[in-house]
């Protein structure tokens, strides 16, 4: 089965990928042509062509043979054929590679160096060649998710769905989910212990990519059994937060979330949204939550919010891959399926969380 269009960019970034490296080599084999041209010719050496790199492949027979004799078997042309590369490849360079005659085939200096750089030129190709190779076969082996907390639940982060659209395209992967910690994440995708991560988006870390996909409102909450929650006016209850201890998260956080913590008394550090709750059901501790994930336990009288006019922030979640990782159809297949899931409108989504933010 086809991937999706949106998939079809990751392939090309990858093939694009391919070709940087190539046009690399093959810029080196230039410059190694450059520095010995004769001004004489008028011409400093251009694309290297396809017929070029079919005399470069009778070069590097022929070095490899050890002369001409010796290659006609290993190119299955005769000599005189071979000779005919070799000159128009000498003239095309204007540079002598070798010396012919009967002392033997020796390279000269210059046709060392066009040697070891058709070496290079040629090892891309058969590189770019397997990897786009790739790009075409069904996915296979393994691909490890790991995500924060309640993010795999969550249907707004699509994560049921794309697994199901996931398991009919490739169904030869063998999916591993686990969950984690927002810097363990990072840590694991990092280091390709795990090949793409969900999480909170409050930073960003050098080497790794981050897409955003939803952003979700923590608003903060107390149990019923709280001695706020029955306090009503919101003047008096923003000055009586600092003399209550809260539960926070226990990492790095960004700039909005900062500022909502800032001047409150930490009290606790619960990072997964089940333990925080059960530190504020317990009645002793305040905290934020998404409104989504305490959206039960509000509708049944078990939470309150407090001032949810000043105290609240919005929160990205976000997908998370290593920027330079080795080229991995499953887990390009299953970022595209993700981001082309949350494209899709979402009109019930949507409402809903209008509703939350007025």
């Amino acid at each position: 089965m086809r991937a999706p269009l949106a998939d079809a960019a990751g392939m090309m970034r990858s093939i694009d990928a391919e070709f940087t490296t190539i046009n690399y080599y093959v810029l080196h084999l230039t410059l190694v042509f450059i520095k010995h041209m004769t001004s004489s010719s008028g011409h400093l050496l251009g694309q290297v062509t396809d017929y070029e790199i079919r005399q470069l492949r009778v070069f590097k027979s022929v070095v490899e043979c050890g002369g001409f004799t010796a290659a006609e078997t290993e190119l299955n042309i005769g000599r005189s054929t071979i000779s005919l590369h070799i000159g128009k490849l000498e003239e095309r360079l204007n540079l002598r590679l070798c010396r012919r005659g009967r002392a033997g085939f020796a390279l000269t200096e210059e046709g060392l160096a066009v040697y070891q750089a058709t070496l290079d030129l040629l090892g891309a190709m058969e590189t770019f060649r397997g990897r786009v190779g790739s790009l075409l076969e069904q996915p296979s082996g393994e691909l490890r998710i790991i995500a924060s907390d309640t993010v795999s639940l969550d249907q707004r982060s699509g994560v049921s769905a794309t697994v199901a659209t996931f398991a009919r395209q490739a169904p030869g992967v063998h999916l591993r989910l686990d969950v984690g910690i927002m810097n363990e994440i990072e840590r694991m995708v990092l280091q390709e212990e795990a090949d793409l991560g969900l999480v909170p988006h409050h930073r960003e870390v050098e080497g790794l990519d981050y897409v955003p996909l939803y952003s979700e409102t923590c608003y903060l909450y107390c149990s019923r059994d709280h001695p706020l929650a029955g306090t009503r006016d919101s003047g008096a209850l923003l000055a009586a937060l600092p003399d209550h201890p809260v539960v926070h998260a226990g990492i790095p956080v960004n700039d909005a979330v900062g500022k909502q913590l800032a001047g409150l008394r930490l009290g606790a550090t619960a990072y997964y949204y089940e333990t925080r709750l059960a530190l504020i059901l317990s009645g002793a501790y305040l905290g934020f939550l998404p409104d989504e994930f305490a959206s039960t336990w509000l509708a049944s009288g078990a939470l309150r919010r407090l001032a949810p006019e000043h105290k609240h922030y919005r929160l990205g979640v976000a997908s998370v891959t290593k920027r330079h990782a080795r080229t991995n159809r499953a887990r390009e297949l299953f970022s595209a399926l993700l981001v082309e899931h949350y494209a899709r409108p979402r009109p019930h989504l949507d409402e809903e969380d209008s509703r939350r933010d007025h």
